[in-house]
C-alpha cells in the first residue's frame, strides 16, 4: 500500500456515535445517584454551536430516559428516543454558527453498553462505581455527542451516600455534606473527548501530594495503602523523565485511583487514571502500566484523536513511554524493547495495517507494538535530540487539540535530513514489517 491509499472515513469505525453537524462547548452536568440501589436521577445542560443549519439535535444516550427536554427560549420541546439516541427537535431551525443550550433531565439505573469491545461505560464495584467509556460508553452515563474529535469543558455535580468520595473529570472546586449525602463539584475548562470524561465513587482515603512539579491525589482502599504506596512511589520520577521528554504537564493535576476490586485493564481518563487492586502488588509488577496511563495525558489527552482509525497515535506513544520510561529508571533500554518485541511481531499474523487496523482490531496488541517500534525506528532515523524535539513540538503545537497521522507525518519531516513518505508508508500503511533501521 502507499501514500496514496485514501484515507478512512472519519467515523466509520463508530458511524452511529455522535455527528458533524454541531460542536459541543459545555456539559454541565448534575448526577444524584445512590450506590446501593444504582439509582440515577440527573441533569445535563449543553451548550452547543451549529455546524451547519440544524433541524434536528441528536444526542448519544443509551439505556436512561429523558424525562424532560427544553431547549433554551422554548417553552416545550419536542424530543424522541430509542435505545441509543436521543433526537431533539426545535421549533424552528437553529442557523449555522447560531449557539444553543438544551437542558435534559434524565433517569435510570445505569449500566454498561454491550459492544465489539466488551461491556463499556458506568460499571458498578462491589462497592462503588467506575466509568470506563473508550470508545463509545460515555452515552451510558450522560447524553452526549460521542465523537472524540468533539471535546469540551466539564462541569460534574455529584450527589451520592456520605460515605463514599468522588472522582471525576476536573479540579474539585466544592465539596459539601448534608441530610447524609455528599456532594462533589469538578470543572474542568481543558477541552474534554466525552470517552475522557469519568466519574468514579467509592469508600477511598485521599492522598494529595506535590510531587515531579505537578499536584496529585492517590485515592485507594484503605486495606491497600501499603501496596499503593510502594508501586507509585516511581511517579514522581516518571512525571520529571516524561516532562523532560514530551513537555510540560498538560493538567493543573493528576490523580490516580486505585479500586478494591480487580480489573482487567487500567483506565485512562482526562487527568485521571484508574487501576484496580490486582494492579498493586507493593513490587511494582505494573510499573509499565503506571508509566503508559501516565503518558497518555499528553498522548491521546492533551493531543487528542480526530478519528478512531488513527489510535495508534495514542497506544503507539504510550507503548513507547513505557520503553522510555524502561531505559530512564535503569531497566532495559528503548532499543532493546524495541528489538525484543519486533522479533515477537515478526512471528505474528501479517494483515494489520497500523494506519487502519480496523474496529475490530483497533485495540490489537499489535496496534500497541507496532506503534511503538514505529517510532523507536524514526528515533533511529533522526536521532536522540531532533526525535525528542519533535515529540515535545507535537505536545506543543497540538496541545488540547485533535490529530490525525498526517499531521505527524508532516512535523516529523521537519525534524528529517531526508523525505520520510517511504517510511511511514512502509511502517503505517504496509501490512509487511520493516526492519527497524530501514
Amino acid at each position: 500500500m502507499s501514500g496514496s491509499s485514501p484515507a478512512p472515513a472519519p467515523h466509520a469505525y463508530l458511524p452511529r456515535s455522535g455527528t458533524d453537524d454541531y460542536a459541543v462547548v459545555s456539559y454541565d452536568l448534575a448526577l444524584d445517584y445512590r450506590v446501593a440501589t444504582n439509582r440515577l436521577d440527573a441533569t445535563a445542560v449543553i451548550t452547543g454551536r451549529a455546524r451547519t443549519r440544524l433541524t434536528a439535535i441528536v444526542l448519544d444516550l443509551v439505556h436512561l430516559r429523558a424525562k424532560k427536554v427544553r431547549l433554551s427560549g422554548e417553552k416545550r420541546t419536542k424530543h424522541t428516543q430509542n435505545q441509543t439516541h436521543l433526537r431533539i427537535t426545535p421549533a424552528a431551525a437553529i442557523p449555522e454558527g447560531a449557539e444553543f443550550v438544551v437542558e435534559i433531565a434524565y433517569d435510570g439505573s445505569p449500566v454498561p453498553r454491550r459492544t465489539r469491545w466488551g461491556a463499556l461505560g458506568w460499571e458498578e464495584l462491589s462497592d462503588g462505581v467506575i466509568t470506563a467509556s473508550q470508545p463509545s460508553g460515555a452515552p451510558s452515563w450522560f447524553p452526549c455527542n460521542d465523537r472524540p474529535s468533539d471535546k469540551a469543558a466539564y462541569r460534574i455535580r455529584v450527589t451520592t451516600e456520605q460515605a463514599y468520595t468522588v472522582l471525576a473529570t476536573g479540579e474539585l472546586v466544592e465539596h459539601s455534606v448534608s441530610a447524609g449525602r455528599g456532594t462533589w463539584v469538578f470543572e474542568r475548562e481543558e477541552p474534554t473527548a466525552t470517552y475522557l470524561a469519568a466519574v468514579q465513587i467509592g469508600r477511598y482515603t485521599l492522598e494529595p501530594r506535590r510531587t515531579g512539579g505537578v499536584e496529585v491525589v492517590l485515592a485507594y482502599p484503605p486495606a491497600l495503602a501499603r501496596r499503593v504506596l510502594a508501586d507509585f512511589a516511581p511517579l514522581a520520577r516518571m512525571l520529571e523523565c516524561f516532562q523532560d521528554r514530551f513537555g510540560p504537564y498538560p493538567f493543573p493535576s493528576y490523580t490516580v485511583v486505585v479500586t478494591e476490586d480487580p480489573l482487567e485493564i487500567p483506565l485512562e481518563a482526562q487527568a485521571m487514571a484508574t487501576f484496580g487492586a490486582s494492579h498493586v502488588d507493593g513490587r511494582g509488577g505494573s510499573e509499565r502500566l503506571v508509566a503508559h496511563e501516565l503518558a497518555h495525558q499528553w498522548f491521546g489527552n492533551s493531543v487528542g484523536l480526530a478519528a478512531w482509525h488513527d489510535i495508534w497515535l495514542n497506544e503507539g506513544f504510550a507503548c513507547y513511554a513505557e520503553w522510555i520510561w524502561s531505559e530512564a529508571s535503569g531497566g532495559p533500554s528503548a532499543n532493546a524493547l524495541a528489538r525484543t518485541h519486533h522479533a515477537l511481531l515478526r512471528v505474528t499474523a501479517h494483515d494489520l495495517v497500523l494506519a487502519d487496523p480496523g474496529p475490530d482490531a483497533m485495540f490489537d496488541d499489535r496496534v500497541y507494538k507496532r506503534g511503538a517500534c514505529t517510532l523507536h525506528a524514526l528515533r533511529l532515523r533522526l536521532g536522540d535530540d531532533r526525535f525528542y524535539d519533535l515529540l515535545r513540538a507535537w505536545c506543543a503545537e497540538h496541545r488540547f487539540g485533535t490529530v490525525q497521522a498526517s499531521d505527524f507525518e508532516a512535523l516529523a519531516a521537519r525534524y528529517a535530513d531526508e523525505p520520510l513518505d517511504a517510511f511511514f508508508d512502509a511502517w503505517l500503511r504496509g501490512t509487511r514489517l520493516p526492519s527497524l533501521t530501514e
